[in-house]
């Protein structure tokens, strides 16, 4: 995993509530063997209306999800912050998000920045009204800032995600910190305890 310190550019407005994974990735695409590619599927369904917000121009190349409450509710799939992140999302704003997303996204390096349903309303507003407005969500500082609008809030992020965010850790480079340790304890186990390799 990549480190996040300050994700920066403009959004693209999802006024729906309630989302769940299976609205973000429908369970066809998890048939795939590779982790790749599952852009392509993110909110698959939805597109297929060329109204969809994610079908207009304005807002090709945004950075930021800016979405409405209880996002990401529903299965534990991880594919859904795959897809998320694969179609070029590095953060997203919702004034809830279900417990399991939010693990999986902070655990994959994407942002889950949770504000007040007042300012999740004034961002999806401020959106549509101007698809260039810009966005930063710090990390290291926790906060969402849209300085055109004035907008400049502080986010709540635990400090062991926000030192996985910093770092770039992921589950398996958290554990990779403790390697000499590991590596010590292993030495000096008795031979008589089982062990995975021959």
């Amino acid at each position: 995993m990549e480190p996040v310190r300050i994700v920066t550019g403009t959004a693209v407005p999802l006024d729906r509530s309630d989302v769940d994974t299976d609205q973000i990735i429908p369970s066809d695409w998890l048939k795939q063997v590779e982790r790749t590619g599952f852009e392509k599927g993110l909110f698959s369904e939805w597109r297929d209306d060329r109204d969809f917000v994610l079908n207009q121009e304005q807002y090709s190349g945004a950075t930021i999800l800016v979405a409405g409450p209880n996002f990401g509710t529903g299965s534990s799939r991880e594919h859904a912050v795959w897809a998320i992140q694969q179609y070029g999302f590095q953060a997203v704003i919702s004034p809830r998000f279900g417990d399991i997303f939010r693990n999986n996204s902070t655990k994959n390096g994407l942002v889950p920045v949770v504000v007040p349903p007042e300012i999740g309303e004034q961002l999806l507003r401020a959106i549509e009204a101007d698809p260039s407005l810009e966005l930063t969500v710090d990390v290291e500082r926790r906060t969402l800032e849209a300085p055109a609008i004035g907008l400049s809030v502080p986010f709540p992020l635990d400090d062991a995600v926000q030192h996985r965010f910093l770092e770039g850790l992921d589950d398996i480079g958290l554990t990779l910190r403790h390697d000499a340790a590991i590596t010590s304890y292993e030495a000096d186990r008795p031979s008589w305890l089982p062990a995975l390799s021959g």
